[in-house]
């Protein structure tokens, strides 16, 4: 679901951040007048939990993979504006470090997976709730939420991606940036997250809601106690476990390179071209693109950005928790 650079336009990511902009503005003053300073570390470990979330990449039908994001977790833990920031935080550290999503299609990737999809789960999750009350109805709403939120999402990139060929093309009617239509991007992403990734969305969110409920209850109640240790040991468990990510094969529906491209297969025909928006694009070139180090075997790459990413996402928001004490006390 991390749109790469060159499949949307640079029209459609300045739309795109435009909308994601106001919306994480609004988040962040939310988060300032209602997290203390106690829970802003909070955000740091809800980031850490959705960025080691999105390493887990699992095969879905068509032969392409996926991954849970984890956004409505965040959510009902901490808030949605709490999620938003927490999940965007996590984007820009995947974009910036590891190449995993694109710089210029942030604003479009916040959109989708920090946005619509941590308050669409929560809406759903607390519609659920307040229904048929705690217990039951927390699991419950905590499955078809995430569950939701996650193909919400999904959707609004098929959407994206699907506009592409209709809106930019070349002057021999050729598509610019992503060349599959409507027709063809919304099957592709939808069947497989609503069989396979919107069930592991669901299963991972409840799992980990359960066990910090039984653990760490003050992360979900106030005047509960909060177990940090109990959440560090279960992240350094997810921490050792991302190598699972690697075992599918295959590569997410609409994250091909440019030097891929043009063999994808649709509908039993080759691509046969790379679109000029793809030829002629935005390049950056990441730190550790694809969680990998050089010199490292692939399995030791992965742990060792996973500790990376959870490490600066951890200190990050502690640094920020500290310039929020200290500003209080100015």
């Amino acid at each position: 679901m991390h749109i790469p650079d060159n499949y949307l336009s640079p029209a459609t990511c300045v739309v795109m951040a435009a909308a994601a902009v106001p919306v994480v503005a609004v988040s962040i003053k939310k988060v300032r007048e209602e997290i203390s300073q106690a829970k802003m570390p909070l955000l740091g470990i809800g980031a850490a939990f959705s960025f080691l979330t999105m390493m887990f990449n699992v095969p879905l039908p068509g032969g392409t993979t996926g991954h849970a994001v984890g956004g409505t977790l965040i959510a009902i833990l901490l808030g949605p504006y709490s999620a938003c920031i927490s999940v965007a935080v996590a984007l820009i550290i995947q974009a910036l470090l590891f190449g995993d999503g694109g710089i210029l299609a942030l604003g479009a990737n916040i959109f989708n997976m920090a946005i619509v999809l941590p308050f669409a789960g929560y809406f759903i999750y607390k519609l659920i709730r307040d229904r048929f009350g705690s217990g039951k109805g927390e699991i419950v709403g905590a499955a078809v939420g995430s569950y939701v939120g996650l193909n919400a999402a999904a959707l609004l990139t098929a959407v994206e991606f699907g506009l592409q060929p209709l809106l930019f093309q070349t002057a021999a009617g050729q598509p610019l940036y992503c060349p599959y239509p409507l027709s063809v991007s919304i099957p592709a992403m939808m069947i497989p997250h609503l069989l396979v990734a919107g069930v592991v969305e669901a299963v991972f969110t409840v799992f980990i809601y359960s066990f910090i409920k039984r653990v760490s209850p003050g992360m979900i109640y106030e005047g509960k106690t909060t177990r940090t240790k109990a959440i560090y040991g279960l992240l350094a468990a997810l921490i050792c476990l991302t190598p699972l990510g690697l075992l599918a094969a295959g590569t997410a529906w609409g994250e091909w390179g440019a030097d891929e491209i043009n063999t994808v297969l649709s509908g039993g025909t080759m691509l046969g071209f790379v679109p000029q928006g793809m030829q002629n694009g935005f390049n950056f070139n990441a730190i550790l693109p694809d969680y990998a180090i050089t010199g490292l075997p692939e399995i030791a790459g992965y742990i060792i950005s996973a500790v990376l990413g959870v490490a600066i996402l951890i200190i990050a928001f502690k640094i920020l928790a500290a310039f929020k004490k200290n500003k209080a006390n100015v």
